[in-house]
């Protein structure tokens, strides 16, 4: 089983790869919807891969409740806490058998390699250096684990900082006539704030997603009006990165309804939040806001 929103290769690898390749039967679900959840769990179901903050919708899940639900159905719990990173959550505490995180992103915190990590117990992550590192590779280079290293020892000021600034930000793309929703799990219309109140700790990290009134041409031409902001697929460096996900996008049927228009992924950075927010109004004015 495996969230119904997640990282696009983690969609490909679950949906194409694991069911062509393998014959492995996997079923999506909106793991925000414990009932959801529930009722998919089947008498074969081995794994439950879920992401929370999910991305790019930014739902939670309740990794608590969800891995109550696969340990009784003797499976195990995958989390993939990228978006949270271990300062803001900690998924093996609140029962999950594996947590994932993309170093890639905020833990390296740059932009300048290429990394991954999997925790859980000492059997599970034996399994792992002795199956899938041997048979499927995946091992990360000296280099990029120098730079992964360097990266982290500022995580906990670094993580503090985007905390501040994309609730700073997501205030004002709220607050803001041109912008027709924003998701950030720190704001109290967010569906799940409550749950990423008791869940996430120290802060509700740095991304977000949201759309501005008006149609495509419109969503792009505010794109190419931002200046500090810079128009990318990551997330987690030190600059603010945006990308744009349009309406006729393959990945677009597994977004819910209101993001069926096009949307924004908002990766804020560690700039001067007021900056950020001049090049956001800026680019509002030159587009939505005539």
């Amino acid at each position: 089983m495996c969230s119904q929103v997640c990282y696009s290769a983690v969609n490909i690898l679950f949906r194409r790869l694991l069911p062509e390749k393998y014959n492995i039967q996997v079923s999506f679900v909106d793991s925000t919807n414990l009932d959801e959840v529930r009722k998919a769990v089947r008498p074969n179901t081995k794994l439950v891969h879920i992401e929370t903050p999910g991305n790019p919708t930014t739902g939670i899940s309740d990794i608590a409740e969800i891995s109550k639900i696969a340990h009784n159905a003797g499976a195990l719990l995958s989390v993939d806490s990228t978006f949270a990173t271990p300062i803001l959550q900690k998924p093996l505490a609140l029962g999950a058998d594996l947590c994932i995180h993309s170093m890639t992103k905020y833990i390296n915190g740059h932009g300048d390699c290429l990394g991954g990590c999997v925790l859980g117990s000492t059997a599970l992550i034996n399994q792992i250096k002795e199956q899938a590192m041997v048979n499927f590779g995946g091992v990360i280079s000296p280099f990029n684990a120098w730079l992964t290293s360097r990266g982290i020892t500022t995580l906990p000021l670094r993580m503090k900082q985007y905390c501040e600034n994309g609730m700073r930000v997501a205030e004002y793309l709220e607050a803001c006539p041109a912008v027709r929703f924003v998701h950030y799990p720190g704001l109290k219309s967010h569906p799940q704030h409550g749950l990423a109140a008791r869940q996430m700790q120290n802060g509700y990290s740095a991304m977000l997603s949201f759309a501005v009134n008006g149609d495509e041409a419109l969503q792009v031409r505010f794109l190419d009006s931002l200046n500090l902001i810079v128009h990318a697929v990551s997330l987690g460096d030190m600059e603010s990165l945006i990308v744009y996900t349009g309406k006729d996008s393959p990945k677009m049927p597994y977004y819910p309804e209101e993001y069926r228009d096009g949307f924004y992924r908002f990766s804020v950075g560690l700039e001067d939040p007021d900056d950020i927010i001049e090049d956001l109004e800026q680019a509002f004015r030159k587009t939505c806001l005539r």
